[in-house]
């Protein structure tokens, strides 16, 4: 799974990036303010909410988060049930706060997912909702979709079902926390469990041929002594990965019910083709860490370190690997095409429903398929809609994500005007038509051949003219770097020795 995180840390909101970052909510046109009457319905929901009859409220969950979320979707429990294991997962009981056909409920069809704005999150729900009343926080009666695993002693799945259940989540813990009990022995059993079968799950990803792709969040600061901007890299810790292998066994899980149902929908995705990978091996071998095709590329990714930036600009590549996603739904007929290939298995949406849209439809759709009720009419009918519904919010998410990268990058090399860089040719030499440079922005009227390269410190990516060949090492002169147009533009000096 490909995880990416920007986090953008400017004192002053008047400089040059914070500016260039908060025009793109005008310029890509995203959601505004929350609608007054979907707000009151949210509001109403959340007091005229009643809790499912089923009280789990004794079970000790915790919600395990980056230090500053508060639209909490899962909490966690897991203790040893012989020589396997028993998972609670608790999902957050999105359903109930939206009435099909409201106000409330054509907005977040208009939204689709919450978008990561670098100066602030735009919410699919009202934070009534997403950050109160459907969170799960801490000390906080809440309903939930609660999905009830029982795990063999290599963690695969023996039986799984999922139903209504009031929780209460006992602690709110943060990923560096977490990591530093586990590391320092003072965890609780719940993470020491964590460890232990997300680990066992790890294992089982790497022996169906599944992918991680975790990128390190990145934090942009200004240098105090005025001199441009720096990049602070965290990266991903083990807790995080062992805590995203509960969430792809439920999403695995959600899959299995649909299929074996015959309703439903799935995040799907193809392998990657022959040319990708052979691309892909290029960039690696020119890195100095080369991918011989040996072992699976999921495996190879594994070994990355994210600190040795010449590493972290292989997991920059190894995105375009994680291409071809898309949703497919099915009633009454299983399709063709049921696996996302860089998870190896069937898989979908199930585990976010206060910042995706689509997850609130599959978690009403398999808490009735476990339970042999009938799928409310409102999620079965909404199937045929939902994949352009998802898809053009991933294409904006996406290109939200990829503007901001520009404008960082921009910014990291601004006050490097005509100096002198170490790089990789990540695309070789086309013709130059004047209006691009081959990664998205538009860098000038220049003629001549163009590619795009990579300078490792720091990690930016952008067009340089010149002849340039696919993977090799070359030196390179920064030419331009504009904040607000985004625009970044080298030429060729030489190829080293």
């Amino acid at each position: 799974m490909s995880h990416h995180r920007i986090a953008p840390n400017v004192d002053d909101s008047t400089d040059q990036l914070a500016a260039a970052l908060a025009a793109l909510r005008t310029e890509l046109e995203l959601p505004g303010a929350y609608p007054a009457e979907a707000v009151a319905e949210a509001q109403e929901a959340v007091d005229t909410l009643e809790l499912p009859d089923r009280d789990l409220r004794d079970i000790p969950f915790v919600t395990i988060d980056p230090a500053t979320s508060t639209d909490l979707d899962q909490a966690l429990f897991i203790d040893r049930a012989g020589d396997g294991y028993k998972v609670l997962y608790a999902i957050a009981d999105v359903p109930s706060f939206v009435a099909p056909g409201g106000a409330l409920d054509a907005e977040t069809r208009q939204r689709g997912q919450t978008f990561y704005a670098p100066d602030g999150r735009i919410p699919l729900h009202p934070e009534v909702i997403s950050e109160n009343a459907g969170s799960l926080l801490p000390d906080q009666d809440c309903s939930a979709f609660v999905w009830n695993f029982d795990l063999d002693t290599d963690a695969e799945v023996v039986t799984v079902s999922v139903a209504r259940a009031t929780v209460r989540s006992r602690a709110k813990l943060s990923y560096k926390g977490a990591q530093q009990q586990i590391d320092d022995g003072s965890a609780p059993p719940v993470l020491a469990l964590l460890k232990e079968v997300g680990l066992k799950r790890v294992e089982l990803e790497r022996l169906r041929g599944g992918a991680s792709l975790n990128m390190p969040e990145q934090e942009i600061v200004q240098a105090t002594d005025g001199g441009g901007y720096r990049i602070a890299a965290a990266p991903s810790l083990p807790v995080e990965d062992w805590n995203a292998q509960i969430s792809l066994m439920t999403g695995m899980a959600a899959a299995r019910l649909m299929l074996d149902g015959k309703v439903g929908i799935l995040r799907t995705m193809p392998a990657p083709d022959e040319r990708s990978l052979q691309h892909f091996k290029r960039q690696t071998t020119a890195l100095g860490k080369p991918w011989d095709g040996q072992v699976t590329y999921g495996e190879y990714l594994r070994t990355l370190d994210a600190s040795d930036p010449k590493q972290l600009a292989i997991l920059h590549s190894a995105g375009t690997l994680f291409r071809g996603a898309g949703y497919t739904p099915f009633d009454g007929e299983v399709p063709d095409t049921i696996v996302q290939a860089a998870i190896g298995a069937p898989y979908a949406h199930t585990t976010a429903p206060l910042r995706r849209l689509i997850d609130r439809f599959v978690l009403v759709i398999c808490e009735a398929l476990s339970n042999n009720h009938d799928i409310p009419a409102w999620a079965r009918d909404a199937l045929p809609t939902l994949p352009d519904i998802m898809a053009g919010s991933d294409q904006l998410a996406g290109r939200l994500e990829r503007a901001a990268l520009d404008t960082v990058e921009a910014a990291l090399v601004a006050n490097h005007i005509g100096q002198e860089f170490d790089a990789v040719v990540i695309s070789g030499s086309k013709p130059s038509n004047g209006n691009g440079n081959g990664n998205g922005r538009s860098n000038g009227n220049g003629n001549g051949p163009y590619g795009v390269v990579q300078i490792a410190e720091p990690a930016v990516t952008a067009r340089c003219d010149g002849e340039l060949e696919s993977g090799t090492q070359v030196r390179v002169r920064l030419l331009k770097a504009d904040i607000a147009s985004r625009e970044i533009r080298f030429e060729l000096l030489a190829r080293p020795l």
